[in-house]
């Protein structure tokens, strides 16, 4: 650990320490970041970005007693670095160690627990509203990124505490990034912000000169105010936002110059009502490698993370090769993302067919109305969203699409438990809502291959489908033989039991029944590629024979493939009919915490050695 970062840094140290002694911090913890992360993998390219600024926030204002809000909060790394976490990087993201978000769990200098964006200027209107309602005085700060701002919650906020007198601080770190590179008119409006000089000069100018006037200066900077106001309109084409919507601006500052940084936040401290500081921050920044490429250097693995097979695709990658290879054929395939591109697997799509590629930015409600709209009018629209994002368009997916049985296919990824990005990332809610739907078909392909087949099926349904695959390598399973037709596959018979498992738990169930095999356990497995509808037929076919059924799933107990089973056997099993003996095995009904994949597994009995104990023990009894 560096000479000045340990873990006795805080924001009452960083209050002390020199202009000398800053600079000289922001240079090792950008050492500091690049060293650690490397080793644990996390957000770098976020952090490198917004030190001075982090450095800035704790100089002026006084934590915890002011609160900030992060955005998102994977740029909140340097905040953990100066609240003395430092030396607890060697456990980031870990199980049981620091977490790669704000969590109050963790520190007192954390506010609030975040991990998806656009929220943090509600949170921060709210939790200064009740500062006002309780007569208490402290500041509340939200720092968002630019590409929060293409998300709509963050304008309902801004138009909410914008009309209100409610002192709150926005600073908005302008790094023209999210993950994807930001797009929209937005995007525009603050490249027209960054690049306003004259506006900037004449304020400072105006502000000087009338000030330093004998006596009056001060009444008549204030009577100058709506003259001020005209002439930006001038300066700036279009004129500023920010005002319209009610917030003091201040900006464009460049915020990784720590001194104009400091200054800012100083003047925002001092303003009154509602205030916006228009920062600009270099993504990636003092890492040359990541300076260049901010979109790959986002969120990095650990350097020594070797593939267990360099010739299997991810699934986001079959997503984008399959998709490539269909829209070739079919003019009318158009993909949709949400601000990931990349993430998703579908940056060659939009290099071949830039016309049926859409990045709406994160705006995930938007995203699904917009794909009813192209489906209306006789496109069929993939909408490819992690899992725990796609939550946020619940209402659209309900509404726009299916009620209007709309053919729109759900590229649902990271469906299941991610690990290192903990509760608000996990995809294992995803069934419970999307199963519910009338008319939504939902699907989970074991393997590459079943993936392929199944996203050319969905596509052939003429109304809505989801598929949900996880983070990991599509890997081949040699016992899933013949193409996937809409029905479920029996891959083993066995006679003491069956197992009925999904997506990448078919392999686990493969890998358990030949572990029960060896206790002298027959146990029979059934690639239940279709959650919704379910394969009746099949599964209570399976059901009468062996009277012992198992659901293995990586989802939540609560709405997923077991409780769909267990209806389908209340609804089937009547007049007196002996009903089989059900073990669900999945993700309890909570929040699971971040860690490494193999760990929670285990820790929640979802591993191949707990599921083999839980089905013997099921078996014997």
């Amino acid at each position: 650990m560096s000479k000045m970062i340990d873990h006795e840094l805080s924001p009452e140290k960083v209050k002390k320490m020199s202009d000398y002694e800053l600079e000289l911090l922001s240079y090792e913890i950008r050492d500091f970041l690049i060293e650690n992360i490397s080793k644990t993998g996390g957000h770098l390219a976020s952090n490198l970005g917004v030190v001075e600024l982090t450095i800035a926030i704790h100089r002026v204002f006084d934590m915890p007693r002011d609160k900030v809000i992060w955005d998102v909060g994977h740029q909140a790394y340097v905040h953990k670095i100066l609240t003395g976490r430092a030396n607890q990087f060697d456990s980031l993201r870990k199980t049981d160690g620091l977490s790669g978000f704000p969590k109050r769990s963790e520190s007192i200098y954390d506010c609030y627990d975040s991990g998806h964006s656009s929220s943090s200027i509600s949170a921060a209107y709210g939790m200064a509203t009740a500062r006002d309602l309780h007569g208490e005085n402290y500041e509340v700060l939200a720092v968002i990124g630019d590409g929060a701002l293409t998300g709509g919650m963050a304008y309902e906020a801004l138009n909410n505490a914008g009309a209100s007198e409610t002192k709150m601080i926005v600073i908005l770190n302008d790094n023209q990034m999210s993950i994807s590179k930001n797009t929209g008119c937005i995007t525009k409006h603050l490249s027209k912000l960054r690049t306003s000089k004259g506006y900037l000069n004449f304020k400072k100018k105006l502000k000087t000169t009338l000030k330093n006037i004998p006596n009056v200066g001060e009444s008549i900077y204030k009577g100058a105010e709506n003259l001020r106001d005209s002439l930006k309109y001038a300066l700036v084409d279009g004129g500023a936002i920010f005002e319209e919507l009610g917030f003091t601006y201040l900006g464009p500052i460049n915020g990784n110059h720590l001194a104009e940084t400091i200054e800012a936040l100083q003047l925002a401290k001092r303003a009154e009502g509602p205030v916006l500081v228009h920062m600009t921050t270099q993504k990636g920044k003092g890492y040359r490698s990541a300076e260049l490429h901010p979109q790959e250097f986002h969120g990095i693995s650990p350097c020594d993370e070797t593939a267990n097979n360099p010739l299997e695709k991810w699934y986001s990658e079959v997503l984008g090769d399959t998709l490539c290879e269909l829209a070739a054929q079919d003019h009318h395939i158009a993909a949709i993302s949400a601000a990931m591109v990349h993430g998703t697997g579908l940056s060659e799509f939009s290099k071949r067919f830039p016309e049926r590629m859409f990045d709406v930015g994160i705006a995930e409600e938007h995203a699904v109305a917009f794909a009813a709209g192209l489906a209306l009018a006789g496109y069929k629209p993939v909408v490819a969203i992690y899992s725990t994002f796609l939550q946020r368009a619940y209402d659209q997916i309900m509404i726009d699409v299916c009620m209007q049985n709309l053919p729109v296919v759900f590229a649902v990824d990271r469906a299941g438990n991610v690990g290192n990005d903990g509760e608000t990332h996990h995809g294992i809610f995803d069934l419970s809502y999307l199963s519910s739907m009338p008319n939504m078909t939902v699907l989970a392909p074991a393997d590459e291959r079943e993936f392929r087949e199944m996203i050319s099926y969905a596509l052939s349904l003429n109304k809505p489908c989801a598929i949900r695959y996880p983070r990991s390598k599509a890997s081949t399973i040699q016992a899933l033989q013949g193409s996937f037709n809409g029905r479920s596959r029996i891959l083993l018979q066995g006679c003491d039991g069956v197992i009925i498992a999904a997506g990448k738990m078919t392999k686990t169930a493969l890998s358990v029944s030949a572990s029960l095999k060896k206790q002298g356990i027959e146990i029979g497995v059934i690639n239940a590629g279709i959650i919704k509808p379910l394969d009746a037929e099949l599964l209570l076919a399976a059901a009468e024979k062996t009277k012992k059924v198992i659901t293995i799933e990586d989802h939540v107990i609560t709405g997923g493939l077991g409780a769909s089973v267990s209806l389908l056997f209340t609804d089937h099993f009547k007049n007196g009919e002996t009903m089989p003996q059900l073990l669900r095995i999945g993700w309890p009904d909570r929040f699971i915490e971040h860690g490494n994949i193999e760990d929670l597994f285990d820790r929640y009995s979802l591993s191949e050695e707990r599921i083999t104990e839980r089905i013997c023990e099921f078996i014997e009894k």
